[in-house]
């Protein structure tokens, strides 16, 4: 049973006049004769805060609204249409696209840290901006991003402000779902028609069970089966470029290409271009395609 709502004394209340729906999941968003809720019941509780209470709620109502829903969304995306590996900004912009043009599809994300977005909270050495050669200045548009048009160039003022956008976006998407500090351990194969091995899912365990494999052993592999993985995992860190590397140990490829110097008018053009079915059943972009490329 769900707890009351909160209450407040002598609040009057609001009633919503409609329901706005978002582009994706439907949720439904209040509107008080077109004015902000928010700005409402700021202006109904000035000056009352001293009897101001939440709703009541018993402790384990929140383990079991917790708990409940993982392991449901857990068993939901056991069996899913696509695994993204990695949710920085080339997996998010996968999930993105992917689910924008085919919500039909069950999209499972599975990114080893706790917080999201790989790299892409901040530009070089630390630093606010982020540039975006054109044309990816039409992905900013998609998503709302407002940016500086320099030309051949664009920059957003923060790249928090890109990030925070599309996982937004993203995650309000009723066919993804993200189970974050969760790792990608191994790939799960079948034997194809050719010979070799296709790839039909992916090994996870939580993150720091994964990081302390010395003193915590797992019989039991937990598994996500999906006839299509896409590896984007970057190359930098603890798990980067796993994909591409479980490729060399499968003897799916012979070894691996390794990173070179920076050059970004050839470099990133490549990335792009070279996006595709590294091994079949397992789809390779982003930084990681670097990697297996060089």
């Amino acid at each position: 049973m769900s707890p009351p709502i909160a209450t407040f004394d002598e609040f009057s209340g609001y009633t919503a006049t409609k329901e706005v729906k978002t582009p994706f999941d439907g949720a439904k968003k209040l509107t008080l004769n077109g004015a902000d809720v928010q700005t409402k019941l700021l202006d109904d509780f000035a000056g009352k805060w001293e009897s101001f209470k939440f709703a009541p709620i018993r402790e384990s109502q929140v383990s079991r609204a917790m708990t409940r829903r993982y392991f449901a969304d857990l068993d939901r995306y056991a069996e899913s249409d696509v695994v993204i590996v990695g949710a920085g900004s080339c997996g998010l912009s996968t999930a993105y696209t992917l689910a924008k043009a085919r919500p039909d599809l069950k999209i499972a994300i599975i990114e080893a840290s706790v917080s999201p977005g790989g790299g892409c909270w901040l530009g070089g050495q630390l630093f606010s901006a982020m540039v975006l050669r054109k044309p990816a200045d039409e992905f900013l548009n998609d998503i709302g991003v407002p940016f500086e048009d320099e030309g051949n160039y664009v920059v957003v003022k923060h790249a928090a402000l890109f990030m925070s956008t599309l996982m937004s976006k993203v995650l309000a998407m009723p066919n993804v779902k993200l189970f974050n500090a969760t790792c990608v351990e191994d790939l799960v194969t079948r034997p194809s028609e050719n010979g070799g091995v296709r790839v039909v899912g992916v090994v996870t365990n939580w993150t720091l069970v994964t990081l302390h494999h010395d003193n915590h052993s797992c019989m039991d592999p937990n598994t996500i089966n999906a006839p299509l993985v896409i590896s984007t995992t970057g190359h930098d860190g603890p798990f980067g470029a796993f994909c591409a590397k479980r490729l060399v140990s499968m003897n799916a490829v012979e070894k691996l290409g390794g990173m070179r110097a920076l050059d970004m008018n050839s470099a990133e053009d490549a990335i792009v271009k070279g996006t595709r079915e590294v091994s079949p059943g397992l789809i390779m972009g982003g930084m990681e395609l670097s990697e297996l490329d060089g």
